[in-house]
């Protein structure tokens, strides 16, 4: 890519294209092998450019983090918005088939700007928008009547871990269970939880 074709193209697509580079290079690489000099010849961009639309390494390592939240939350939506409304189990079970697909589809870069990476201002859990999805989806369903849920926010953050924890033990021991398996049980763990009866 030469730099007039860069400077033609629209802001957005360039941050994009910055951000697919360094990912890329931090996946292959790590993040701490990753030069500044690596990303942008990888991007096809000067420094300059670079710094047009990133103040840091750190920067650009939020704006991934930021993105990979987004693009699973849209994942999580959509999947959803294609059932029934008063489908509750249903949109349940496919949120969590599509959470756990989407995990192990994305392990690589999730496992970079998740682990590898640690931002100087740590998020607690309070401000994590997939538990705050999972906690807004909880009252919803009490709302509806579907289920009966007394602390959604609390419900919320195990229900994050219980899935966070059972597909780290699957990466662990991949002869444990296969995904299709471990998909199945936590739906029934979850709608046991939300409806015990």
């Amino acid at each position: 890519m030469t730099n007039d074709t860069a400077r033609t193209k629209p802001a957005d697509v360039r941050r994009e294209e910055l951000m697919d580079a360094a990912l890329a290079l931090f996946v292959a690489k790590g993040i701490a092998a990753t030069s500044m000099d690596d990303i942008v010849s990888a991007a096809g961009v000067s420094k300059g450019g670079f710094y047009h639309h990133f103040a840091s390494k750190d920067a650009l390592l939020q704006a991934l983090q930021d993105r990979y939240i987004a693009r699973f939350l849209t994942a999580l939506v959509e999947a959803q918005a294609a059932l029934p409304e008063n489908d509750w189990q249903g949109r349940m079970n496919i949120w969590l088939r599509t959470a756990i697909n989407r995990f192990f589809a994305e392990l690589p870069a999730h496992d970079v700007v998740f682990h590898e990476y640690a931002p100087a201002e740590h998020k607690e859990m309070n401000q994590n928008p997939v538990v705050d999805h999972v906690e807004a989806f909880l009252k919803a369903g009490t709302a509806a009547g579907a289920w009966s849920v007394e602390q959604p926010r609390l419900l919320a953050v195990m229900l994050f871990n219980a899935v966070h924890g059972a597909c780290d033990e699957v990466i662990l021991s991949p002869d444990l269970i296969d995904r299709e398996t471990l998909i199945v049980t936590l739906q029934k763990f979850f709608w046991r939880v939300v409806d015990p009866n």
